[in-house]
Formats: C-alpha cells, sequence, structure tokens
C-alpha cells in the first residue's frame, strides 16, 4: 500500500519500531491479507522483504485468515494499535495526520502514535484514544 510504503521508504516506521523497542515496547507488525490477495506474502518472501525494508518489529505475525485482524477491527494498512500490557487497548488509529502517499508528508506531521505511546509510557490517559485510520483496505480472506 502507498500510503505504508510512505512510511518504509523514508525510514520513519523502522526508527519508530527501533526507538520504541529500544524503550522496552515489544511491536507486532501483522500482516492479515488473504492467499491471492493484494498484501499476501508467502514466510520466506516476507521475511526477505522485511530484512530489505529494515523492519524492525519485534516480530511481524502473518494472520492469513484473518483472525487478528478481524478481533480488533483493523480496516487499512497501516492501522496502529497500542495495547498496555494487562491487554487494554489504549489507542487505535491512524500514524498521523496526513493521509498521503507522499513522503514529503510526514515532516511535520502530527504522528498520532508517538502522542499515544509517550501518554501511555509516562503513566497519563491516552487523550486521543481513536481517530480515522488511513490506508489500503485490509484485504481478507
Amino acid at each position: 500500500c502507498p500510503l505504508l510504503q510512505k512510511h518504509y521508504r523514508r525510514g520513519n516506521m523502522q526508527n519508530l519500531q527501533q526507538d520504541y523497542r529500544d524503550q522496552d515496547v515489544v511491536w507486532f507488525s501483522i500482516v492479515s491479507s488473504a492467499p491471492g490477495k493484494q498484501g499476501y506474502y508467502e514466510p520466506a518472501e516476507m521475511n526477505a522483504m522485511n530484512e530489505e525494508n529494515g523492519n524492525a518489529a519485534t516480530a511481524v505475525l502473518l494472520d492469513p485468515e484473518g483472525t487478528v485482524g478481524m478481533a480488533y477491527g483493523a480496516k487499512t494498512t497501516p492501522q496502529m494499535y497500542v495495547i498496555d500490557p494487562e491487554g487494554t487497548l489504549l489507542y487505535n488509529g491512524a500514524i498521523d495526520d496526513r493521509p498521503s502517499s507522499r513522503v514529503s508528508d510526514i515532516e511535520g506531521a502530527h504522528n498520532y502514535l508517538v502522542q499515544a505511546l509517550t501518554e501511555a509510557m509516562a503513566g497519563e490517559p491516552v487523550s486521543q484514544p481513536t481517530t480515522q485510520p488511513y490506508g489500503c483496505s485490509v484485504k481478507y480472506k
């Protein structure tokens, strides 16, 4: 999805992944695309793509049945979630406020994910727990 790729082409997603992993955040990338649909890759191909892109997620979960994606109501990619250690959903929505595929839009964007993680990690309530996610639709089975 071009709206997700803008964050990987610029290194934004990988930097966020690494920065928060360094702060003991467990970062899962979940791929809920069904076989034969856009976004689906066999495990070896997905591993190679992640290595090539410098993906720094803690783990990548392939969810071809859509079990996890549907459980959380994922509709787009990227759609970001912050879940605390007790399993409480603290944030659900867009990564930022610039729903475009232009890499130049990353600079100056308000990053909702960073806001939610910063607040949650400081023990504060997440001030904006939901935003409208944007991106390509998840291609469920």
